[in-house]
């Protein structure tokens, strides 16, 4: 099983002049300890169990673009952007030069979109969940054609490119894997066997997770594909992570076929909790699976 760091608050001592410092701080334990990847929230304000706008967001690309120039090695995406923050076509562009900056390192982390306060305080449209859904379908159709050879336009019912041109293309190839978040099991379970590298779940217990995982292979089975072409995927808070009984529910997630496991950033110093991490858990948990 792999480990991946994910950094969801910064809300961190002495922030936000303190930031800048604990992120390349962080990013270099990580990437010097084997971590698999970082990530970062695709969020304008900050979720609200973590204290809501009050408390500091960072732009999600703007960061792992920064991550990108002091790491060799991390694959670096978000977990997740929503379908509404972005259009695809500009969405696209914006991973591929992630992608090129990072040496071909970046993944796509897209989902349906959730937080509506932040849409209304930015003035960003927040459609019903259908439409949502709808548009994460495009925008996903978007992204594939914009990573293709086909440069020629796309008609969807809710977005109107008129070339899908994508120069430079990515260094990846064909392109950068596709994650898509949330544990829906008629809608977000089917668009990974359509068209997911990844999946990405929460930690909700391996009876739950293996079901999930079960829909997921019905789906695949639907749409012609093989389950073992898709990244399974998990994010779990993590506080836990220095003790044996981490171990052991990661040991029952490996089992059910969970490959690699997110963990967040732990205040008030991250960057010493990923390095003993890496010394202490990390080659433990690679021998599960």
């Amino acid at each position: 099983m792999r480990l991946a760091l994910h950094f969801p608050d910064f809300s961190m001592p002495g922030a936000p002049d303190s930031l800048r410092g604990l992120l390349a701080d962080t990013a270099k334990a990580a990437d010097d300890g084997g971590f698999a990847a970082m990530t970062v929230m695709d969020h304008w304000f900050q979720m609200i169990p973590l204290g809501g706008s009050a408390e500091p967001m960072l732009e999600g690309y703007t960061t792992l673009g920064f991550l990108a120039a002091l790491t060799q090695r991390l694959r670096l995406g978000t977990l997740v952007t929503g379908v509404t923050y972005r259009y695809p076509a500009l969405l696209a562009k914006t991973v591929t030069t992630l992608d090129v900056l990072s040496s071909g390192r970046a993944f796509l982390g897209i989902g349906a979109a959730w937080y509506e306060e932040e849409h209304a305080a930015y003035g960003v449209p927040f459609p019903p969940l259908k439409e949502r859904f709808e548009r994460l379908t495009e925008a996903l159709e978007i992204c594939e054609q914009m990573w293709s050879d086909d440069d020629g336009p796309y008609e969807g019912r809710h977005y109107s490119v008129g070339a899908t041109i994508c120069n430079p293309r990515p260094i990846q190839r064909p392109r950068p894997p596709i994650l898509i978040g949330g544990g829906g099991e008629r809608k977000t379970l089917r668009l990974v066997a359509e068209h997911g590298d990844a999946c990405n779940l929460f930690d909700l217990g391996p009876e739950e997770v293996g079901r999930k995982l079960d829909v997921l292979r019905g789906h695949c089975d639907d749409v012609g594909r093989d389950v073992g072409e898709i990244q399974l995927t998990l994010t779990t808070p993590g506080q836990d992570a220095e003790t044996d009984g981490f171990l052991t529910r990661m040991e029952a997630y490996a089992r059910i076929g969970i490959e690699q496991v997110w963990i967040r950033a732990q205040a008030p110093d991250p960057a010493g909790t990923v390095t003993r991490i890496a010394e202490r858990v990390l080659p433990r948990l690679e021998q599960l699976g």
